[in-house]
């Protein structure tokens, strides 16, 4: 039987679309608009007394990723709304919808994932087997390799991104810090790569963010993991401090404040089950704090994911900081069988039920 978002028509009062942030600068002696962010705004008819779902897409995604599945299912927008709430979805500055960057040369400098890239990492990972648990990756709908229509339509929808990460954290920080302001609150979702702005953005609101549903955030903290997929060294770590402020490129509200005369400190933290997991790096002791992170926090983990390997660290992180949170792992919860494009798979609305079952029990 079809899952009721697939199946149930769903009344709007509102559907409207604007543009928010941003500022003017000179190049070349004209004028352009750089960081403002597309905004997508759904309103149902029978709305809930809560504060609307701002949802923010990974990296090299937009937007879309919430509206329907590359097989032609609905996506998890219909599931939020069917739930009554309000939806707000984006396209990050300089993404999609929302412009793009220029240096005084030209066009700034942008990145894109090869299809081989995403087959590996996000579709056909049950093959590629790049981490342990890849092999149980059984939702994606097809079979995830360039010739399957599904894996085509998906690859469509992957456009370019700034190749400049901090960049990319401060731009969408400062535009969804207005939007939130202009909302009066919000419920901000994340997903991948967006990870980091539900900290900044709830860090610099603390007071109008309800909570955060950080689904499978950026990381780990401060290092990046390379996925080798051999059965010895299956992992490796990048030697670039990717992250100073541990989950985030831009800076947070620690306390002590973290400043380049006294930056946070990586301490070594050994895997429990270095089989699955690997060995992650947490402050080094006496751990500094971050106040603004006391609404209700999520981090949800997918059982075929790469971040599966990893998330459980940023957990560690946000534990050590003071930052009171949930974690679930969705296969502890008999949602097995999912890679990282959660949204997108056979098992979409199931996933959709466990987050609004869980905003219905904090808000």
């Amino acid at each position: 039987m079809a899952h009721l978002t697939d199946s149930t028509p769903i009344e709007l009062a509102s559907h409207t679309w604007f543009y928010i942030g941003g500022q003017w600068v000179r190049n070349n002696a004209e004028t352009y608009l750089e960081g403002a962010m597309y905004v997508e705004h759904y309103q149902p008819v029978d709305v809930l007394d809560a504060a609307p779902i701002v949802a923010f897409h990974g990296g090299v995604q937009t937007g879309t990723n919430f509206v329907s599945t590359p097989d032609g299912r609905r996506g998890w927008l219909h599931d939020f709304l069917r739930a009554g709430f309000e939806v707000y979805l984006v396209d990050q500055p300089e993404r999609g919808r929302s412009g793009h960057r220029l240096s005084n040369d030209g066009p700034e400098k942008f990145q894109r994932y090869s299809a081989e890239r995403t087959e590996a990492m996000f579709t056909a990972t049950a093959q590629a087997r790049r981490w342990p648990l890849a092999h149980r990756h059984s939702q994606w709908p097809g079979d995830g390799r360039m010739g399957d229509e599904v894996f085509e339509q998906f690859f469509a929808s992957q456009v370019e991104m700034l190749d400049d990460r901090l960049a990319i954290e401060t731009l969408t920080r400062d535009a969804g810090v207005a939007l939130v302001e202009k909302l009066g609150s919000a419920i901000l979702l994340t997903h991948s790569q967006s990870g980091p702005f539900g900290w900044l953005i709830a860090d610099a609101c603390p007071d109008k963010v309800k909570a955060v549903v950080a689904v499978e955030p950026n990381g780990p903290p401060f290092f990046d993991v390379q996925h080798l997929g051999n059965s010895g060294e299956w992992y490796r770590y990048s030697e670039k401090l990717e992250r100073p402020y541990g989950i985030t490129r831009a800076p947070l509200s620690f306390e002590p404040a973290v400043t380049p005369a006294n930056p946070l400190v990586p301490q070594l933290m050994p895997a429990e089950h270095p089989d699955q997991h690997v060995d992650g790096y947490v402050q080094a002791p006496p751990a500094r704090q971050l106040p603004n992170l006391k609404m209700p926090i999520v981090i949800v983990v997918a059982e075929a994911s790469y971040h599966a390997v990893y998330d459980h660290v940023t957990s560690a992180f946000l534990a050590q900081a003071g930052v009171e949170h949930d974690y679930i792992a969705l296969a502890d919860h008999g949602i097995e069988g999912n890679g990282h494009m959660v949204m997108l798979e056979q098992n979409n609305h199931e996933i959709a039920d466990l987050l609004i079952d869980w905003l219905s029990s904090k808000l």
